[in-house]
Protein backbone atom coordinates (compact mmCIF):
# COMPACT_ATOMS: atom_id res chain seq x y z
CA UNK A 1 0.00 0.00 0.00
CA UNK A 2 1.62 3.15 -1.12
CA UNK A 3 0.61 4.80 2.54
CA UNK A 4 1.52 2.37 4.44
CA UNK A 5 -1.78 1.48 5.22
CA UNK A 6 -4.49 2.29 7.68
CA UNK A 7 -2.86 1.73 10.82
CA UNK A 8 0.42 2.97 9.91
CA UNK A 9 1.33 4.38 13.20
CA UNK A 10 0.01 2.04 15.41
CA UNK A 11 2.27 0.28 18.08
CA UNK A 12 0.83 -3.19 18.71
CA UNK A 13 2.47 -5.53 21.81
CA UNK A 14 1.45 -9.10 21.30
CA UNK A 15 0.70 -11.21 24.17
CA UNK A 16 -0.91 -13.97 22.20
CA UNK A 17 -0.23 -16.82 21.63
CA UNK A 18 -1.82 -20.32 19.46
CA UNK A 19 -3.97 -18.82 17.05
CA UNK A 20 -6.34 -16.59 18.27
CA UNK A 21 -4.23 -13.85 19.57
CA UNK A 22 -1.54 -13.92 16.97
CA UNK A 23 -4.47 -14.00 14.36
CA UNK A 24 -6.10 -10.74 15.65
CA UNK A 25 -2.31 -9.41 15.20
CA UNK A 26 -1.45 -10.72 11.81
CA UNK A 27 -4.81 -8.54 10.85
CA UNK A 28 -3.68 -5.64 12.41
CA UNK A 29 0.26 -6.69 10.97
CA UNK A 30 -0.89 -6.47 7.82
CA UNK A 31 -3.33 -3.52 7.52
CA UNK A 32 0.19 -1.59 9.08
CA UNK A 33 0.51 -1.58 12.37
CA UNK A 34 4.23 -2.28 14.09
CA UNK A 35 3.21 -5.59 15.69
CA UNK A 36 6.10 -6.79 18.18
CA UNK A 37 5.46 -9.72 19.31
CA UNK A 38 6.64 -11.23 22.87
CA UNK A 39 7.15 -15.02 22.73
CA UNK A 40 8.38 -17.55 25.20
CA UNK A 41 12.01 -18.39 25.42
CA UNK A 42 11.87 -21.85 24.02
CA UNK A 43 8.80 -19.64 21.24
CA UNK A 44 5.10 -19.87 21.05
CA UNK A 45 3.22 -23.17 20.55
CA UNK A 46 2.14 -22.03 17.17
CA UNK A 47 5.60 -22.86 15.96
CA UNK A 48 5.13 -26.69 16.99
CA UNK A 49 1.38 -27.17 15.14
CA UNK A 50 0.57 -28.11 12.22
CA UNK A 51 2.65 -29.04 8.61
CA UNK A 52 6.14 -28.07 8.37
CA UNK A 53 7.55 -26.93 5.40
CA UNK A 54 11.71 -27.65 5.59
CA UNK A 55 11.24 -27.99 9.71
CA UNK A 56 9.35 -24.58 9.73
CA UNK A 57 5.49 -24.49 10.79
CA UNK A 58 2.88 -23.40 8.24
CA UNK A 59 1.00 -22.24 10.94
CA UNK A 60 3.75 -20.00 12.30
CA UNK A 61 4.52 -18.72 8.86
CA UNK A 62 1.50 -17.58 8.04
CA UNK A 63 0.32 -16.05 12.14
CA UNK A 64 3.84 -14.73 12.20
CA UNK A 65 4.14 -12.81 9.48
CA UNK A 66 4.44 -8.90 8.79
CA UNK A 67 5.66 -9.27 13.23
CA UNK A 68 9.30 -8.53 15.14
CA UNK A 69 9.57 -10.63 17.53
CA UNK A 70 11.37 -10.60 20.74
CA UNK A 71 11.74 -13.26 23.35
CA UNK A 72 10.79 -13.00 26.84
CA UNK A 73 10.67 -14.96 30.03
CA UNK A 74 7.02 -13.34 31.50
CA UNK A 75 7.30 -15.20 34.56
CA UNK A 76 10.65 -12.99 35.31
CA UNK A 77 10.48 -9.75 37.48
CA UNK A 78 12.92 -7.79 35.03
CA UNK A 79 10.61 -9.67 32.08
CA UNK A 80 7.49 -8.11 33.31
CA UNK A 81 9.23 -5.05 33.91
CA UNK A 82 10.21 -5.04 30.11
CA UNK A 83 6.48 -5.13 29.43
CA UNK A 84 6.18 -1.98 31.10
CA UNK A 85 8.49 -0.19 29.81
CA UNK A 86 7.02 -0.58 26.68
CA UNK A 87 3.45 -0.23 27.21
CA UNK A 88 4.16 3.54 26.88
CA UNK A 89 4.86 3.70 23.46
CA UNK A 90 2.04 1.41 22.24
CA UNK A 91 -1.37 1.50 21.79
CA UNK A 92 -2.49 -1.78 21.71
CA UNK A 93 -1.73 -4.89 23.77
CA UNK A 94 -3.45 -8.34 22.62
CA UNK A 95 -3.01 -11.50 25.61
CA UNK A 96 -4.90 -14.67 25.58
CA UNK A 97 -3.60 -15.61 28.71
CA UNK A 98 -6.06 -17.38 31.20
CA UNK A 99 -7.54 -14.97 32.90
CA UNK A 100 -6.29 -14.01 36.20
CA UNK A 101 -2.39 -14.67 35.00
CA UNK A 102 -1.64 -11.48 33.56
CA UNK A 103 -2.75 -10.02 37.32
CA UNK A 104 -0.56 -12.38 39.13
CA UNK A 105 2.41 -10.39 37.46
CA UNK A 106 1.18 -6.97 37.58
CA UNK A 107 0.33 -6.92 34.25
CA UNK A 108 -3.65 -6.32 33.67
CA UNK A 109 -5.52 -3.94 32.28
CA UNK A 110 -5.71 -1.73 35.92
CA UNK A 111 -2.09 -1.82 36.12
CA UNK A 112 -1.27 -1.20 32.89
CA UNK A 113 -3.87 1.52 32.19
CA UNK A 114 -2.05 3.09 34.57
CA UNK A 115 1.18 3.54 32.58
CA UNK A 116 -1.15 4.79 28.90
CA UNK A 117 -4.12 5.72 29.91
CA UNK A 118 -4.77 6.29 25.82
CA UNK A 119 -4.06 1.69 25.93
CA UNK A 120 -6.82 -0.58 24.13
CA UNK A 121 -6.04 -3.78 25.40
CA UNK A 122 -7.88 -6.83 24.14
CA UNK A 123 -8.03 -9.73 25.94
CA UNK A 124 -9.33 -12.71 24.15
CA UNK A 125 -10.11 -15.96 26.39
CA UNK A 126 -12.19 -18.84 26.03
CA UNK A 127 -14.76 -17.63 28.43
CA UNK A 128 -14.29 -13.65 29.09
CA UNK A 129 -12.53 -12.48 32.02
CA UNK A 130 -15.90 -12.55 34.23
CA UNK A 131 -18.41 -15.04 35.05
CA UNK A 132 -17.91 -18.21 37.26
CA UNK A 133 -16.72 -19.85 33.74
CA UNK A 134 -13.74 -17.21 33.48
CA UNK A 135 -10.84 -19.89 34.03
CA UNK A 136 -11.78 -22.44 31.65
CA UNK A 137 -9.25 -23.83 28.87
CA UNK A 138 -10.61 -21.80 25.49
CA UNK A 139 -9.62 -24.41 23.33
CA UNK A 140 -11.31 -24.33 19.51
CA UNK A 141 -12.58 -27.77 19.53
CA UNK A 142 -13.64 -27.24 23.33
CA UNK A 143 -15.83 -24.04 21.87
CA UNK A 144 -16.69 -25.74 18.51
CA UNK A 145 -18.97 -28.05 20.86
CA UNK A 146 -19.94 -25.83 23.50
CA UNK A 147 -21.20 -23.10 21.23
CA UNK A 148 -23.61 -25.27 19.47
CA UNK A 149 -21.73 -25.12 16.12
CA UNK A 150 -21.00 -29.00 16.46
CA UNK A 151 -25.13 -29.88 17.25
CA UNK A 152 -26.07 -28.48 13.89
CA UNK A 153 -22.99 -29.64 12.06
CA UNK A 154 -23.12 -33.06 11.04
CA UNK A 155 -24.96 -36.43 9.51
CA UNK A 156 -28.13 -37.40 11.63
CA UNK A 157 -26.39 -40.82 10.30
CA UNK A 158 -23.26 -40.57 11.52
CA UNK A 159 -23.42 -37.66 14.07
CA UNK A 160 -22.24 -34.12 14.98
CA UNK A 161 -18.43 -33.16 13.42
CA UNK A 162 -16.08 -29.98 14.15
CA UNK A 163 -15.50 -27.78 11.30
CA UNK A 164 -12.11 -28.87 9.34
CA UNK A 165 -10.60 -25.96 10.53
CA UNK A 166 -10.24 -23.57 13.71
CA UNK A 167 -13.00 -22.08 13.21
CA UNK A 168 -13.56 -20.43 16.75
CA UNK A 169 -9.97 -19.38 16.95
CA UNK A 170 -9.74 -17.50 13.84
CA UNK A 171 -13.64 -15.97 14.39
CA UNK A 172 -12.61 -14.51 18.38
CA UNK A 173 -9.30 -13.32 16.35
CA UNK A 174 -10.96 -11.50 13.64
CA UNK A 175 -13.89 -10.52 16.48
CA UNK A 176 -10.98 -9.04 18.53
CA UNK A 177 -9.30 -6.91 15.54
CA UNK A 178 -12.55 -5.44 15.20
CA UNK A 179 -13.13 -4.51 18.46
CA UNK A 180 -9.24 -3.21 18.80
CA UNK A 181 -10.14 -0.80 15.47
CA UNK A 182 -13.30 0.28 17.26
CA UNK A 183 -11.60 1.03 20.32
CA UNK A 184 -9.40 3.32 18.12
CA UNK A 185 -11.99 5.03 16.56
CA UNK A 186 -13.75 6.38 19.45
CA UNK A 187 -10.26 7.19 21.17
CA UNK A 188 -9.66 9.90 18.29
CA UNK A 189 -12.88 11.88 20.06
CA UNK A 190 -12.08 10.32 23.84
CA UNK A 191 -8.54 10.79 24.21
CA UNK A 192 -9.14 7.47 26.45
CA UNK A 193 -8.14 3.63 25.95
CA UNK A 194 -10.35 1.09 26.96
CA UNK A 195 -10.61 -3.09 27.40
CA UNK A 196 -11.73 -5.33 25.03
CA UNK A 197 -12.52 -8.45 26.36
CA UNK A 198 -13.24 -11.06 23.66
CA UNK A 199 -14.65 -14.37 24.80
CA UNK A 200 -14.47 -17.26 21.90
CA UNK A 201 -18.06 -18.33 23.23
CA UNK A 202 -19.47 -15.04 22.64
CA UNK A 203 -17.67 -14.38 19.51
CA UNK A 204 -18.93 -18.00 18.20
CA UNK A 205 -22.53 -17.48 19.01
CA UNK A 206 -22.48 -13.62 17.74
CA UNK A 207 -21.64 -15.24 14.35
CA UNK A 208 -24.67 -18.33 15.26
CA UNK A 209 -27.06 -14.68 15.53
CA UNK A 210 -29.52 -16.61 12.95
CA UNK A 211 -29.43 -20.16 15.06
CA UNK A 212 -30.27 -17.98 18.13
CA UNK A 213 -33.10 -16.08 16.99
CA UNK A 214 -34.74 -19.46 15.91
CA UNK A 215 -34.94 -20.74 19.18
CA UNK A 216 -35.04 -17.21 21.05
CA UNK A 217 -37.60 -16.28 19.50
CA UNK A 218 -39.48 -18.87 17.38
CA UNK A 219 -38.48 -22.24 19.80
CA UNK A 220 -37.17 -23.89 16.45
CA UNK A 221 -34.37 -26.39 17.56
CA UNK A 222 -32.05 -26.83 14.82
CA UNK A 223 -31.27 -30.13 14.35
CA UNK A 224 -28.07 -32.31 12.12
CA UNK A 225 -28.89 -31.05 8.80
CA UNK A 226 -26.18 -32.67 6.65
CA UNK A 227 -25.22 -30.46 4.08
CA UNK A 228 -28.73 -28.61 3.78
CA UNK A 229 -28.62 -25.02 3.59
CA UNK A 230 -30.40 -22.70 6.37
CA UNK A 231 -33.15 -21.91 3.56
CA UNK A 232 -33.64 -25.31 4.15
CA UNK A 233 -34.74 -25.62 0.43
CA UNK A 234 -34.35 -29.27 -1.32
CA UNK A 235 -32.47 -28.29 -3.99
CA UNK A 236 -29.95 -26.14 -1.80
CA UNK A 237 -27.84 -29.38 -0.93
CA UNK A 238 -25.10 -32.07 -1.69
CA UNK A 239 -25.94 -34.26 -4.64
CA UNK A 240 -24.31 -36.69 -6.39
CA UNK A 241 -23.04 -35.92 -9.45
CA UNK A 242 -21.03 -37.98 -12.25
CA UNK A 243 -18.07 -38.87 -10.35
CA UNK A 244 -18.07 -37.21 -7.31
CA UNK A 245 -20.38 -34.42 -5.71
CA UNK A 246 -22.01 -31.04 -6.62
CA UNK A 247 -23.55 -28.39 -3.79
CA UNK A 248 -26.58 -26.92 -5.30
CA UNK A 249 -27.48 -23.71 -4.25
CA UNK A 250 -30.87 -23.18 -6.33
CA UNK A 251 -33.56 -21.05 -3.44
CA UNK A 252 -35.23 -19.42 -5.70
CA UNK A 253 -37.76 -19.63 -8.23
CA UNK A 254 -36.50 -18.57 -11.29
CA UNK A 255 -33.89 -20.93 -10.32
CA UNK A 256 -35.68 -24.26 -9.77
CA UNK A 257 -36.88 -23.18 -13.26
CA UNK A 258 -33.35 -22.93 -14.51
CA UNK A 259 -32.15 -26.05 -12.66
CA UNK A 260 -34.74 -28.27 -14.03
CA UNK A 261 -34.38 -26.62 -17.50
CA UNK A 262 -30.58 -27.05 -17.49
CA UNK A 263 -30.90 -30.67 -16.33
CA UNK A 264 -33.38 -31.74 -19.23
CA UNK A 265 -36.16 -32.27 -16.87
CA UNK A 266 -38.66 -29.63 -17.55
CA UNK A 267 -41.41 -31.66 -17.69
CA UNK A 268 -41.04 -31.98 -13.71
CA UNK A 269 -41.71 -28.47 -13.56
CA UNK A 270 -45.25 -29.43 -14.26
CA UNK A 271 -45.47 -32.45 -11.89
CA UNK A 272 -47.87 -31.43 -8.76
CA UNK A 273 -45.50 -33.34 -6.27
CA UNK A 274 -43.27 -30.31 -6.93
CA UNK A 275 -45.92 -27.26 -7.71
CA UNK A 276 -44.07 -25.02 -4.97
CA UNK A 277 -41.80 -25.26 -2.21
CA UNK A 278 -44.22 -27.01 0.29
CA UNK A 279 -44.55 -30.05 -2.03
CA UNK A 280 -40.36 -30.54 -2.52
CA UNK A 281 -39.83 -30.14 0.47
CA UNK A 282 -42.71 -33.21 1.22
CA UNK A 283 -41.33 -35.08 -1.84
CA UNK A 284 -37.75 -34.40 -1.46
CA UNK A 285 -36.82 -37.55 -1.91
CA UNK A 286 -38.61 -38.18 -5.12
CA UNK A 287 -36.76 -34.51 -6.38
CA UNK A 288 -33.19 -35.72 -5.22
CA UNK A 289 -33.92 -39.08 -7.23
CA UNK A 290 -34.90 -36.99 -10.45
CA UNK A 291 -32.04 -34.64 -10.05
CA UNK A 292 -29.45 -37.13 -9.13
CA UNK A 293 -30.20 -39.11 -11.85
CA UNK A 294 -29.44 -36.32 -14.38
CA UNK A 295 -26.66 -34.97 -12.75
CA UNK A 296 -25.12 -38.42 -13.50
CA UNK A 297 -24.30 -37.86 -16.81
CA UNK A 298 -21.29 -35.91 -16.13
CA UNK A 299 -18.97 -34.40 -13.98
CA UNK A 300 -19.46 -32.24 -11.42
CA UNK A 301 -17.05 -29.18 -13.06
CA UNK A 302 -18.96 -30.15 -16.21
CA UNK A 303 -22.09 -29.66 -14.68
CA UNK A 304 -20.67 -26.41 -12.88
CA UNK A 305 -20.43 -24.54 -15.92
CA UNK A 306 -23.32 -25.96 -17.76
CA UNK A 307 -25.86 -24.84 -14.60
CA UNK A 308 -23.76 -21.87 -13.47
CA UNK A 309 -24.47 -20.41 -17.10
CA UNK A 310 -28.42 -21.49 -17.03
CA UNK A 311 -28.50 -19.33 -13.80
CA UNK A 312 -28.68 -21.92 -11.17
CA UNK A 313 -26.35 -21.40 -8.40
CA UNK A 314 -23.60 -24.33 -7.75
CA UNK A 315 -20.27 -25.47 -7.03
CA UNK A 316 -18.18 -28.23 -7.26
CA UNK A 317 -16.21 -29.39 -4.11
CA UNK A 318 -12.59 -27.71 -4.48
CA UNK A 319 -9.61 -28.16 -2.73
CA UNK A 320 -7.95 -25.93 -1.16
CA UNK A 321 -5.50 -26.33 -3.60
CA UNK A 322 -7.41 -26.31 -6.39
CA UNK A 323 -9.14 -22.88 -5.05
CA UNK A 324 -5.97 -20.82 -4.49
CA UNK A 325 -5.47 -20.76 -8.34
CA UNK A 326 -9.01 -20.05 -9.00
CA UNK A 327 -8.97 -17.17 -11.60
CA UNK A 328 -11.43 -15.34 -9.35
CA UNK A 329 -8.59 -15.50 -6.48
CA UNK A 330 -5.95 -14.54 -8.74
CA UNK A 331 -8.14 -11.93 -10.43
CA UNK A 332 -8.37 -10.46 -7.17
CA UNK A 333 -4.74 -11.15 -5.67
CA UNK A 334 -6.36 -12.88 -2.90
CA UNK A 335 -3.58 -14.91 -2.61
CA UNK A 336 -0.06 -13.07 -2.23
CA UNK A 337 3.59 -14.05 -3.17
CA UNK A 338 6.83 -13.20 -0.96
CA UNK A 339 10.02 -14.12 -1.97
CA UNK A 340 11.50 -16.05 1.25
CA UNK A 341 14.79 -18.06 1.69
CA UNK A 342 12.73 -21.07 0.83
CA UNK A 343 12.16 -19.57 -2.83
CA UNK A 344 8.89 -17.70 -3.56
CA UNK A 345 6.12 -19.02 -1.44
CA UNK A 346 2.35 -17.86 -1.64
CA UNK A 347 -0.08 -17.13 1.45
CA UNK A 348 -3.32 -16.41 1.84
CA UNK A 349 -4.39 -12.71 2.37
CA UNK A 350 -6.37 -10.53 4.67
CA UNK A 351 -10.00 -11.36 3.37
CA UNK A 352 -10.91 -8.00 2.12
CA UNK A 353 -10.17 -4.77 -0.33
CA UNK A 354 -9.78 -1.38 0.44
CA UNK A 355 -10.35 1.23 -2.65
CA UNK A 356 -6.66 2.39 -1.39
CA UNK A 357 -5.20 -0.87 -1.42
CA UNK A 358 -6.00 -4.13 0.37
CA UNK A 359 -3.32 -5.67 3.15
CA UNK A 360 0.03 -6.20 2.01
CA UNK A 361 2.36 -8.99 3.02
CA UNK A 362 5.89 -7.54 3.78
CA UNK A 363 8.06 -10.10 5.08
CA UNK A 364 7.49 -13.74 6.03
CA UNK A 365 7.42 -14.95 9.93
CA UNK A 366 10.89 -14.00 11.29
CA UNK A 367 13.19 -16.32 13.16
CA UNK A 368 12.31 -17.16 17.00
CA UNK A 369 13.81 -13.88 18.71
CA UNK A 370 14.78 -11.99 15.63
CA UNK A 371 14.45 -8.68 16.80
CA UNK A 372 15.55 -8.69 20.29
CA UNK A 373 18.15 -6.70 20.45
CA UNK A 374 16.66 -3.92 18.30
CA UNK A 375 13.18 -3.45 20.08
CA UNK A 376 15.63 -3.53 23.71
CA UNK A 377 17.56 -1.04 22.07
CA UNK A 378 14.17 1.29 21.30
CA UNK A 379 13.41 0.98 24.95
CA UNK A 380 16.67 2.53 26.00
CA UNK A 381 18.64 -0.34 26.86
CA UNK A 382 22.39 -0.49 26.21
CA UNK A 383 24.49 -3.51 24.66
CA UNK A 384 25.72 -4.23 28.03
CA UNK A 385 22.42 -4.33 29.64
CA UNK A 386 20.99 -6.45 26.89
CA UNK A 387 23.58 -9.16 27.22
CA UNK A 388 22.77 -9.14 30.78
CA UNK A 389 18.99 -9.70 30.18
CA UNK A 390 20.21 -12.60 28.09
CA UNK A 391 22.81 -14.14 30.89
CA UNK A 392 20.03 -13.93 33.41
CA UNK A 393 17.50 -16.00 30.58
CA UNK A 394 14.95 -13.44 30.66
CA UNK A 395 15.45 -12.65 27.32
Amino acid sequence: MTDGGPLKGCRVLELGSIIAGPFCGRLLADFGAEVIKIEPLDGDGLRSTGKRYKGKSLYAASLLRNKSLISVDLRTARGQDLVRRMVPKCDVLIENFTPGTLEKWGLGYEDLSRINPGLVMVRISGFGQTGPGRTGAGYDGKIQALSGIMSITGHPETGPTRAGFAVCDVLSGATAAFGVSSALFQRTHTGKGQLVDVSMLEATLAFLSGQVADYSVAGHRQQLSGNQAVSRRPTANLFKAGDGYLLLAVNSEKQYIALMTALGRADALDDPRFADWFARQENEPALRAIIEEALAKKVPRDWEKVLEAAGAPCASIWKVEEVIDHPQIAARGAIQELDTPYGRLRFAGSGFQLAHGGGRLDRMAPALSAHTEEVLASLGYDPTAIAELRAREVV
